[in-house]
This record gives C-alpha cells, sequence and structure tokens, in this order.
C-alpha cells in the first residue's frame, strides 16, 4: 500500500480538540499508541510545531508506511516497533519519562483490512494469517488446527459474543478432521454452511467468528487491559488521554479503567473528601462519544467508534 491509499483517520478533528491543551507547552511529548499509518499524528505534528511524537505499532508495515509519511518533521518523530502496552520502555527508548497527551485507536486498521493477504477480511480470499505483527507469533490457522471443540467455542463466545458458537466450532472440527482450514475463504463457507437460513439474515456469518480469532491471535483485549493503566500513569497533570474503540469488549475495559481513574478512593461514611483520596483524572467526554451522522456518511469505518477522553487532575498520593 502506498502514500496515495491512505485513508481517513476516524474522529480526526475531534482527537485533535481534546488533545490540544495538553500539547500546547515547548517540548510536549504525543504518544500514537495505535500509530497505524499515521494520519492522527500527521495532523497533531502539523497544527503543534512544538510536539515531540512517540508513535508505536507491532505491524511494520504500518511503521514503514507511517515512517514515509511522517519524513518531513525530522526528529520530531519517533517510531517504535512494539505493542501498545510498552509505553513505558517506548518513551523511555525515545528519550522522554512521559507524555503530555496519549491517542489510542482500537481494532484492526484500515491497511491490516485492505490488504487482502493478511487474512482479516471475511470478504476476501487469503491465508488465515490474522497476526497484526507478522514476525511473531501464531496465525489464525494455527488456533483453527489445534484448539479444542470447547476452546473454539469460548473464544468464539468470549471475544466474538457469537450465539453460535458451539455450533460453529463442532463445523470447524469437523470440517478440519477432512482438510486443514488454512485460507479465509475456507472458514468463510464452513460458517455459512453451518448457520441456519433465518440467522444469515441478521448479518453475515463470519463477522464475528473473525473478530474473535483476530483478538484470540493478537491477545488484543489482555494487552488493553495493561495497556490503558501504564498510559494513565505516564501523564502529568493536565495530560489528557483518548482512545476509541470499535467494539464493545474494548469499550467496557477502556470505560472500567477510566472509571477506576476517576473515582475517589474515600472511605465510605467519611463527611469531607481528603486531598489523597481526590481523584486523579477527570472525564473530558459523558459516556461514549459516537460519530456524528455526517462523519459517518464521509467515513463509514467511523459507524462503530465509541471515543472516550480524561484529563489527568492531580498526581498519586
Amino acid at each position: 500500500m502506498s502514500l496515495g491509499d491512505i485513508h481517513t483517520p476516524v474522529l480526526l478533528e475531534r482527537c485533535v480538540e481534546l488533545l490540544a491543551p495538553a500539547l500546547t507547552r515547548e517540548g510536549a511529548v504525543l504518544v500514537d499508541a495505535t500509530l497505524g499509518m499515521g494520519g492522527h499524528s500527521e495532523a497533531l505534528l502539523k497544527r503543534f510545531p512544538e510536539v515531540n511524537l512517540v508513535g508505536l505499532d507491532r505491524d511494520q508495515d504500518a511503521l514503514r508506511i507511517a515512517g514515509e509519511r511522517l519524513a518531513g518533521f525530522g526528529d520530531r518523530v519517533h517510531l517504535v516497533h512494539t505493542v501498545y502496552d510498552g509505553i513505558d520502555a517506548a518513551l523511555k527508548e525515545s528519550g522522554f519519562d512521559a507524555a503530555d497527551g496519549i491517542l489510542f485507536d482500537l481494532g484492526v486498521s484500515s491497511l491490516q483490512l485492505d490488504v487482502a493477504d493478511r487474512g482479516f477480511a471475511y470478504s476476501q480470499d487469503a491465508p488465515l494469517d490474522m497476526r497484526m505483527d507478522q514476525t511473531t507469533g501464531p496465525m489464525a490457522s494455527y488456533v483453527l488446527a489445534t484448539y479444542s471443540e470447547g476452546e473454539l467455542r469460548r473464544i468464539f463466545e468470549r471475544y466474538g459474543e457469537e450465539k453460535l458458537s458451539g455450533r460453529y466450532a463442532r463445523a470447524i472440527i469437523r470440517s478440519r478432521d477432512e482438510v486443514p482450514i488454512e485460507r479465509s475463504g475456507q472458514l468463510v463457507d464452513i460458517l455459512v454452511a453451518a448457520t441456519p437460513y433465518a440467522a444469515q439474515r441478521a448479518g453475515h456469518p463470519a463477522k464475528r467468528v473473525f473478530q474473535a480469532l483476530r483478538i484470540e491471535v493478537n491477545g488484543e483485549l489482555s494487552v488493553l487491559e495493561r495497556a490503558i493503566p501504564a498510559a494513565l500513569e505516564r501523564l502529568p497533570v493536565g495530560g489528557r488521554i483518548v482512545v476509541m474503540s470499535y467494539q464493545s469488549l474494548e469499550d467496557r475495559i477502556v470505560k472500567r479503567e477510566l472509571a477506576r481513574a476517576t473515582a475517589s478512593t474515600s472511605p465510605a461514611g467519611l463527611p469531607v473528601e481528603l486531598p489523597e483520596h481526590a481523584p486523579r483524572f477527570r472525564l473530558l467526554v459523558k459516556g461514549a462519544e459516537l460519530a456524528s451522522d455526517e462523519e459517518r456518511a464521509r467515513n463509514p469505518r467511523a459507524t462503530p467508534v465509541r471515543l472516550r477522553a480524561a484529563e489527568r487532575v492531580r498526581d498519586a498520593a
């Protein structure tokens, strides 16, 4: 994929607006924890000429494309090949102790969806890889070849919230006994054949299974559970975090971690809140903010987005 194929970043202006107050000081540091092809980072580097970027991505193709896109910003840009729970190490490697602004744009990227041979899209026949970092870890085809029926059912239920998990797991076991399941087209055919006709009208049978496999292969939820607390700890007073999620499992984790950070720790029954028990963060958005109808029409990838944001208001006790 070339620079000319880059897609419009989701909720770009809203992200800039929310992060702006934290990025105005000279030498401010922005962490783009899910760099992708660098669209959000490019806009923020242009708007704030004093900002230094630490861009993280586990996908080396994304780092290459973003590196080309951001080359004109010179030594203000520090790109690190890592998963987004590696914020601490990435900051230290780049020469910084803290981050004034942190952005997460979760889920599968445009690059991964649009390059057919990555195996993320059920609409394109390709090898069942699904690794965001193609240098490490087992592929989706390995999961399908080695997991038991119970294990497959578990991940389809947990990570895909799929009501037909048991039926799909049994169909996969039967099929792999005859021939290895190595391509997305094979898996789609198996799932469609195992789906009652009435259920097919509720959406594509493969959607939730492909999501579940992707999450399992990349450990996405466990990484996110570590990444959000780690990110919050790297923010100074006045620092801000913006997180965009695209499915309910991610959003629940983000909501839970921000709720913890913005809650008082005062013991029940105290008539006055002691300063050391006051919340460390405040929410910048009420609930989860959605894309406008106009943005959804302009950029369909924004349709499922849920945005949450917070600002640090005091140091830890």
